[in-house]
């Protein structure tokens, strides 16, 4: 039996050949800081259950350039292209955490229904935790709609305990889903661990879609970076639509590391130079101590603090839609 090969990763400033980090300062929280945090959490209580009005029909994929986006909840979009379909972190079950025994309710129903889905094509997952990848609706799309995963570097395993077939992608690595539709790897400052498995032995991610002539980011899980997103625009060009997560950022001495707060979220969809940006990753599960409707309105209070109107960041209910084109 062949060893294990000593670096299964290319060495680069984000990994040293086994594990990933974020690069320039690594802001690591220990299990003595979770301890502490959860001894003097002073949470603001979420509604058990949020009832949705019904969500307006599907907007067709365009039949030339552009993609239609639809948000689901939490992290999950449905972006809708002539070249063919595909979800983002896609988390149709109740509870974010192993098994579907542990980890928080979601407080309200998937803006789309499952059976109500497009043929999906091709699913991106930015990263390993409960919230973002879910075996469960993993498997559940391999069965319906067998579409190939595009996953960060470390993935292939849980791919394949999905019966899913992959792509595992460095950052700035390209890779063409079909002519005149590709997807890059953009970076994030987060982390990565499930309950098996060694900590940051997964890269996590955001990713650049680009379809016929618009370009999509969908910035991932992230803190914010002073460098990062400039990057991701000098690299990429400025994004028509960025989908950029607003919540579960308190407390701000524990969350800053690898949460964006709604100030932070307006700076990076300044430094992408994003036409328009959709808020994501509230509102579904709590996961942290803010409210549940505080994103939405820190959001609209820095929004109108840096003197932008509030259509270029909106915040969608879930099963809405908008185009670019």
């Amino acid at each position: 039996m062949s060893a294990a090969p000593a670096h299964p990763f290319p060495v680069s400033d984000h990994c040293d050949g086994r594990r990933f980090f974020n690069p320039r300062r690594q802001d690591y929280r220990g299990w003595g800081a979770v301890l502490k945090w959860r001894m003097t959490s002073r949470a603001t209580p979420w509604p058990q259950r949020v009832e949705l009005a019904p969500p307006p029909p599907l907007p067709p994929a365009p039949t030339g350039d552009g993609v239609a986006a639809t948000w689901i909840g939490h992290a999950t979009f449905l972006l809708q292209t002539r070249h063919g379909a595909l979800l983002t972190d896609p988390v149709y079950s109740e509870r974010a955490g192993p098994f579907g025994l542990a980890g928080p309710r979601r407080v309200h129903a998937p803006g789309v229904d499952f059976a109500a889905l497009p043929r999906i094509a091709y699913v991106l997952l930015s990263h390993d935790h409960y919230d973002h990848c879910d075996l469960a609706t993993l498997r559940r799309l391999a069965r319906a709609h067998n579409p190939l995963l595009i996953a960060p570097l470390g993935h292939a395993t849980l791919a394949r305990r999905a019966g899913l077939r992959v792509v595992e992608l460095d950052w700035w690595q390209t890779h063409e889903l079909a002519p005149g539709m590709s997807v890059t790897a953009t970076p994030a400052r987060h982390w990565s661990n499930r309950i098996r498995g060694a900590r940051n032995s997964r890269l996590w991610c955001g990713f650049a879609v680009r379809a016929g002539g618009r370009v999509v980011q969908f910035v991932g899980d992230t803190g914010y970076d002073d460098t990062m997103f400039r990057e991701i625009r000098a690299r990429l060009g400025p994004p028509d639509l960025a989908l950029v997560p607003i919540g579960a950022y308190e407390p701000r001495w524990f969350m800053s590391a690898y949460h964006c707060n709604p100030a932070e979220a307006v700076q990076i969809h300044r430094e992408l130079g994003a036409r328009q940006s959709v808020a994501m990753h509230w509102g579904t599960w709590q996961l942290t101590d803010e409210g549940r409707e505080e994103p939405p309105r820190a959001l609209a209070e820095a929004r109108v603090a840096a003197g932008l109107p509030a259509e270029a960041f909106r915040v969608l209910a879930p099963g809405e839609s908008v185009a670019v084109l």
